[in-house]
């Protein structure tokens, strides 16, 4: 008899062990997220963003190491590949078009130091020799100017930037250049060359070697309608050459086009459900940064702990718990290339998925998410960009019962003068027409500096930040409709 009642009790503890590991997860609690560790996240950083990466610049050999570290630890977290050809990568070339470093630029036979004394705005066969007009000012132009070569000192563009807005000398400097390039060229200017006022030159140092780097596009990219001509910016000491009788100006600067592959790593985790996991929730980041720069302090390497290694670790807390309690509808991940270049990397994956785009149910994209105050966090996508107003619900509500930030809207307004909601990966998608948002803890002053390294990252903020997403993520997963567009940016 004892026997027999051990029999019937183990058999009622398996039967009750099968009933609960079968049952369907809880839409609310996501099972895995005490997976998500501080301790991964901190050791990813610090070795993602260290010097050893360079600064992951998109069409260099460092970006292509960091996708194949990417790949490898996406495989260690129990992803499957998912692109291109069975493998986890998805390479896609990279036109970059540049002012080739031979080129000359002399006043009054004056020879001037490209890169450091003279800088070309953008790539443009240049081949000048003949007078200079000098402007005393932008409202100067009662002369006929057609086919002339002019020369102006840079005035401060109207507005201003904001004056707390980020990279504040670089948009100083490039709406002054835009704002007097289009009134010239309107004169009918063969090329415009402008004097640096105090302001750009404090910023020519970033400023210039931007216009070092070129013009990224991807491969393809139809040529603009709009011919270009030569703009070119100088140091104002030379101002005073420019003025003195009968000026003249000679210029030659070539264009060289190269191609450069970068690549996006893309892997997925298997839903649970027979019919959903057909279906996709995907998150979306970007692996580059911005490489070896202009040195701020002796250190000329561009980390991007924040920007974007933050995401790449987080994803990668959130790929070992989904791979560990996998939701109903399969988890997407693309670490996307070529960010800083331009998006490029999302707008490639936007254009060529790997699985079906009417698949993909949900795209939550995450850019910076590890400084700023630690009870603090920002969503875009919900105010005047919202595309779903159910993605954004199930957001807030794993919010509400995961993680508990103060979430600012302000930064998603069509009147912000940053205009972030434009700025990250979540954009070709949601273009795309595909429900988007986007997580962060906004900008700060190491943004685009050196300065942007593991040790200023809050470890507890960014792996509190990966919980968010993941959380979103599992509501998306489990609810059986797909989250609802409403409109396409």
């Amino acid at each position: 008899m004892k026997k027999i009642f051990t029999i019937l009790l183990l058999a009622g503890i398996f039967k009750q062990s099968f009933a609960q590991s079968s049952k369907p997860a809880s839409t609310a609690n996501p099972p895995a997220l005490t997976l998500i560790k501080e301790a991964d996240i901190k050791k990813d950083i610090f070795e993602l963003a260290g010097d050893a990466f360079r600064g992951r610049r998109a069409g260099t050999l460092d970006e292509m190491r960091s996708a194949v570290w990417v790949a490898q630890k996406a495989m260690e977290a129990g992803l499957k590949p998912a692109g291109d050809d069975g493998t986890y990568f998805q390479f896609y070339n990279i036109k970059r078009t540049i002012t080739g470093g031979n080129g000359t630029f002399s006043i009054n036979n004056k020879n001037l130091q490209l890169w450091k004394q003279v800088w070309p705005t953008q790539p443009v066969e240049t081949h000048l020799n003949g007078a200079v007009m000098w402007l005393n000012s932008m409202a100067d132009t009662t002369k006929d100017l057609t086919g002339k070569i002019v020369a102006v000192k840079i005035v401060a563009p109207a507005p201003l930037p904001v004056s707390w807005m980020s990279l504040w000398g670089l948009r100083y400097t490039s709406l002054a250049v835009r704002q007097q390039t289009l009134a010239l060229r309107r004169k009918g200017v063969a090329a415009i060359i402008l004097v640096a006022d105090q302001q750009t030159e404090a910023s020519l140092g970033f400023v210039g070697h931007n216009y070092q780097e070129g013009l990224y596009q991807l491969e393809g990219t139809p040529a603009s309608n709009v011919k270009p001509i030569p703009v070119i910016v100088t140091l104002g000491s030379f101002a005073n050459d420019f003025q003195q009788a009968n000026a003249t100006a000679k210029a030659d600067f070539r264009v060289e086009v190269s191609m450069y592959p970068s690549a996006n790593v893309v892997a997925k985790a298997a839903g649970t459900d027979a019919d959903l996991k057909n279906e996709y929730v995907l998150f979306s980041g970007h692996h580059d940064h911005d490489g070896v720069g202009v040195p701020v302090d002796r250190d000329s390497i561009w980390n991007g702990a924040d920007d974007n290694a933050s995401v790449t670790v987080g994803m990668l807390a959130i790929a070992r718990a989904w791979s560990a309690k996998p939701g109903k509808r399969s988890a997407l991940f693309v670490w996307h290339g070529a960010e800083e270049r331009g998006l490029l990397g999302s707008r490639w994956y936007a254009a060529h998925p790997t699985v079906k785009k009417e698949d993909i149910v949900a795209v939550l994209n995450g850019d910076m998410i590890g400084r700023n105050a630690p009870d603090s966090a920002a969503l875009l996508g919900t105010t005047s960009h919202k595309n779903s107003t159910q993605l954004v619900d199930m957001a807030m509500k794993a919010n509400q019962q995961q993680t508990h930030f103060k979430v600012d809207f302000s930064w998603d307004d069509a009147k912000h003068p940053e205009n972030w909601y434009f700025r990250s990966d979540h954009l070709p998608y949601a273009q795309a027409g595909i429900p988007a948002i986007f997580f962060t803890t906004l900008l700060h002053a190491d943004y685009h500096t050196p300065k942007d390294e593991p040790s200023r990252i809050d470890i507890a903020k960014l792996t509190k930040m990966a919980k968010w997403m993941y959380a979103t993520g599992w509501l998306v997963s489990q609810t059986p409709q797909k989250p609802m567009l409403e409109k396409t940016p």
